[in-house]
């Protein structure tokens, strides 16, 4: 069956619009490691998937999930040792305070709990998150998503403008200078709440502002952004879906950002392809939301769950994969970085996370021409997306064990990539 048979099988089944990657959708049948191969064999470096943290078919991740399904698979309603085990070698992950952990199935589930967890500590409705922001497709959590600076919705969402060097209130500024315009634009949001009637219950973002773009940010500022909503009384949510789990060379984004959160949510890569996320906090803000809801999950908390989220835990420690994402990541970036000029206008990120900005002739984010790259890149045989507040970041973010090999063949396809691209315009 061809790519095109089956995606027109795919669109009477599950309803034509369903997102696809690539002009010339892949189909995909096997992963190893940072490799994926298609239907007719074909070989691809993956650059971006994030839930195989630790590699594609990791055999000590099957054989724990294996294991786990052959013996017991119910419920969280009974006692089960390694669903504990698993809570506690999260929590001794984080700073001293943050003591329990709810587990769910899905960053947006997870996501969820925090908002919902820190309405219900402060009695107060307002969140407020970055413009251009994502944390997920719950009802609550998706309303987070396109909201424009001092808009305050429905549901008590408010956006911040956050340092974009590309935004036309940014021009001539320094970096220093629009991060302080963002925290007045903080300012002015929890200002908005305030005259809503909303209130401020929590902040949430992304530690790296992952699907902002992986901007720059001044050292101190995210931590003056969590002092401001501290001082109006207001929790900080972390969350580290996308930038934990080693992405970035530390276990946690936050710890790179300089400051502390009171709830960290993560998901994607906890259960390597088994469905798995958390919310953790203080056992007074856990407690409080259990006492309130009396918060059951069919799937959360399940022997399965534990199984793999231990095996994942297990093979970043053992292989060290969260050192060999500082260490490539760095090689990358810095290879990267000496092909600024002309199309590439910036390299962002962190470790094995990285955002490439691809500029039109003119100096202005492209999407186009980052969609361009990107297919190219394809042809090549590595797989990537652009992303980003304007679609026009080429973001790399492939399972911790890529190697400085893989490192080393990428550039090579994405200097090619680039010059076909860019003599395409």
């Amino acid at each position: 069956m061809t790519p095109a048979e089956l995606k027109a099988r795919r669109d009477a089944a599950l309803g034509a619009g369903t997102a696809l990657f690539y002009a010339s959708p892949l189909h995909i049948v096997r992963g190893e490691g940072v490799m994926l191969y298609d239907a007719d064999g074909r070989a691809y470096v993956d650059m971006y998937n994030n839930v195989p943290c630790v590699g594609h078919a990791h055999p000590r991740v099957q054989e724990a999930v294996s294991r786990q399904m052959g013996r017991l698979n119910v419920h969280s309603r009974y006692l089960h040792e390694d669903i504990v085990r698993l809570a506690e070698r999260l929590t001794a992950l984080h700073p001293s305070g943050m003591e329990a952990v709810i587990f769910s199935c899905s960053g947006s589930e997870a996501n969820e709990i925090a908002l919902r967890m820190a309405r219900m500590a402060t009695g107060r409705r307002g969140i407020v998150c970055a413009h251009g922001t994502y944390h997920g497709n719950t009802e609550l959590v998706g309303s987070l998503t396109g909201r424009t600076p001092l808009e305050v919705s429905a549901e008590g969402a408010c956006a911040f403008a956050w340092p974009d060097p590309y935004a036309p209130s940014s021009a001539g500024l320094s970096l220093e200078a629009q991060a302080q315009a963002s925290l007045l634009s903080l300012e002015a949001s929890l200002e908005a709440l305030d005259a809503s009637g909303h209130g401020l219950a929590a902040l949430i973002l992304c530690p790296i502002f992952a699907n902002e773009g992986l901007p720059l940010i001044p050292e101190g500022y995210l931590a003056d952004l969590a002092g401001r909503v501290r001082a109006r009384g207001g929790l900080v949510i972390a969350d580290e879906v996308q930038s934990g789990y080693g992405r970035t060379g530390r276990w946690w984004g936050y710890e790179g950002a300089g400051f502390t959160p009171d709830i960290v949510v993560t998901g994607k890569p906890m259960g390597a392809g088994v469905p798995l996320a958390a919310t953790a906090a203080s056992r007074a803000l856990v407690e409080v939301f259990r006492a309130r809801t009396r918060y059951f999950n069919t799937f959360s908390s399940s022997p399965l769950q534990a199984a793999a989220g231990l095996a994942v835990l297990d093979i970043i420690e053992d292989e060290r994969l969260k050192e060999n994402a500082a260490e490539v990541g760095a090689y990358l970036k810095d290879q990267l970085s000496s092909r600024l000029g002309g199309p590439v206008g910036a390299v962002l990120g962190h470790g094995l996370f990285i955002g490439v900005e691809l500029l039109s002739s003119e100096g202005r984010p492209d999407p186009a021409f980052a969609s361009r790259v990107v297919n190219r890149l394809k042809d090549r045989g590595f797989l990537a997306n652009n992303a980003g507040f304007r679609g026009a970041t080429l973001k790399l973010r492939p399972p911790l064990p890529f190697s400085h090999a893989h490192a080393d063949a990428f550039l090579e396809a994405f200097d090619d990539s680039l010059a076909q691209s860019d003599g395409a315009r």
